[in-house]
């Protein structure tokens, strides 16, 4: 009995983990557009939380990921709160699943979409195939874990331990429910624990009362996941948190005091006899149960969300002021990615192109104090500073995509996401190349300058026009990087030629000087270098149009 009991849970779990990778693999930009979406409108957002968790098939992700998103300043204390409590509702779409009377399917559907997940070359349907190989072990799980039930009845000594919960009286309630919440609390997912109820109630081992506790038990233990990833988090993401469990807590209360009426009425609407059993190779089974504690969880988590729902607001400012915000600065790094959003690999790819969007912004804006820095007669110490600060901040910027990419390709990624990765790595390198020549250039005449010495007015003059050139040159590739045009290099290939000619005619117009001025030999090779700097700005710069083209 264990054995089965602890193989259909692990099958059970591993399938409902396939399922989660499988759909959001599919639904990958979906995902991202929807998470996008949310705004502080409070119905949009708990949608949102609903569809997202439908998806990604846990409710746990779900939250950890909105916590993620909250740490890292993406979303609003408000916005999470409305998908934590549509995570909530979405959760309950696995009980439904099981609903479907296709367990003895499980082990058919398993092994022929474990054929074409191992043999189809195409992404997409190797993900589908992965999403339906889950549901197959799903269920093939579950009617392990329901065969292994049933040996509970011929063990008079466990068939007398379940029989000490029982939903008989408000004590009995709150007994089982303080059961199924230590029981989600150890395995951390709602959706393994609900799997054990229904085989539970399945079998007749407890009736469906006793799973109904159980079930709002359940709701309660769920909110650890993310009380555990908020620890150690910014204030608002711990906000969040302590939202998830007051949520479920609250609810799970009120519930509790109508139990025996609210099991009444699910009952009336599904119009279902809970008691009915029917026999199945000679055992009694009690059928009926599955679909009355998928509704009394779908039930009362709708419930509980219409209830909060108006009051969100007061829930933003009563946490704001009974979780204040700590007097330093909370962010220990300088990018918004959190290792809690790499979950889901669709979304964290998102985020982390975010991050090298701020380092080509970060580029552009260091070209454009550059030049204002060589035209200043006395150069601005505190806008020189800035300028060596932000190419320290790009290096670090860059070694934090590296490490969470790094994070995310270690795991069982999409090719898609993966290709994404590996792009996205070549890129933070080749911004974080460019801003360590612009530092170089600031270098260069702040060393003359030092020296006594500084660039005559023609060559003052031409290096402007060329920092010009080149910073609309970079502008015309980010936006080409911003928007994923494939046409980017195309498009940008003259404007790198005429770079490219600038710099040769201003490197042998400096030659044709050297013999016939006076021309001190620090700034001859200040010049030279500040032209080499400059073409590797435009070098690296192209480089990052071939890789938004594709061509490399």
């Amino acid at each position: 009995m264990i054995f089965e009991l602890v193989g259909g849970l692990g099958i059970f779990l591993l399938g409902m983990k396939h399922m989660s990778e499988g759909m959001q693999a599919v639904a990958g930009s979906s995902l991202r557009r929807m998470i996008s979406a949310v705004t502080h409108n409070r119905l949009l957002a708990t949608t949102v939380g609903v569809v997202v968790t439908c998806i990604v098939q846990s409710s746990s992700i779900t939250t950890v990921m909105v916590v993620g998103f909250v740490n890292s300043g993406m979303m609003g204390l408000s916005q999470a709160i409305g998908v934590i409590m549509g995570a909530n509702i979405g959760t309950t779409i696995t009980g439904w699943i099981l609903v479907l009377k296709i367990g003895k399917y499980g082990l058919p559907l398993l092994g022929i979409c474990a054929f074409i997940y191992l043999f189809s070359k195409g992404d997409r349907w190797r993900y589908r195939a992965m999403a339906l190989m889950g549901v197959g072990m799903v269920f093939f799980g579950l009617e392990i874990m329901k065969d292994a039930c049933a040996i509970i009845k011929e063990l008079p000594a466990f068939e007398i331990w379940f029989q000490r919960f029982q939903a008989d009286s408000y004590l009995g309630v709150l007994k089982c429910a303080f059961l199924g919440c230590i029981l989600t609390t150890m395995v951390q997912s709602s959706s393994a624990t609900l799997g054990i109820t229904i085989s539970l109630a399945f079998q007749g081992i407890i009736s469906y009362e006793t799973a109904a506790a159980l079930v709002l038990g359940e709701n309660v233990g769920t909110t650890i996941t993310a009380f555990l990833a908020s620890l150690g988090a910014t204030t608002n993401a711990r906000r969040a948190a302590y939202f998830h469990v007051i949520f479920n807590m609250v609810g799970v209360f009120w519930i509790t005091l109508l139990f025996h009426w609210y099991i009444q009425l699910v009952q009336a609407i599904l119009e279902a006899n809970v008691a009915q059993m029917v026999l199945v190779d000679g055992v009694e089974t009690f059928p009926n149960t599955t679909a009355a504690i998928a509704a009394t969880h779908s039930i009362f988590n709708v419930a509980n969300t219409l209830i909060f729902l108006p009051f969100l607001p007061k829930f933003v400012t009563l946490l704001e002021r009974y979780v204040p915000a700590k007097e330093f600065k909370e962010k220990p790094r300088l990018t918004d990615l959190d290792v809690r959003i790499l979950e889901t690999p669709a979304l964290a790819i998102n985020q982390s192109q975010r991050e090298i969007e701020r380092m080509a912004e970060g580029c552009s804006k260091m070209l454009d104090w550059l030049l204002e820095l060589m035209e200043q007669d006395e150069p601005d110490k505190a806008l020189a500073d800035r300028l060596k600060h932000r190419e320290r901040v790009l290096d670090t910027i860059q070694d934090e995509i590296s490490e969470f990419i790094t994070n995310m390709l270690s795991g069982n990624v999409p090719h898609s996401v993966a290709e994404e990765g590996r792009r996205q790595l070549q890129l933070a390198d080749e911004y974080e190349s460019v801003s360590d020549y612009i530092a170089n250039l600031d270098k260069f005449d702040r060393k003359l300058r030092r020296d006594g010495f500084r660039f005559t007015e023609s060559q003052r003059k031409g290096l402007a026009e060329l920092n010009r050139s080149v910073a609309e040159f970079i502008t015309q590739i980010n936006q080409g990087f911003e928007q994923k045009n494939p046409k980017t290099l195309i498009k940008c290939e003259e404007h790198s030629q005429r770079i490219r000619n600038d710099i040769k005619q201003l490197r042998k117009q400096h030659l044709e000087d050297l013999s016939t001025g006076d021309f001190p030999p620090l700034v001859s090779v200040a010049f030279l270098a500040a032209l080499n700097a400059y073409s590797r700005v435009r070098d690296h710069s192209r480089t990052i149009a071939e890789i938004v083209s594709g061509e490399k």
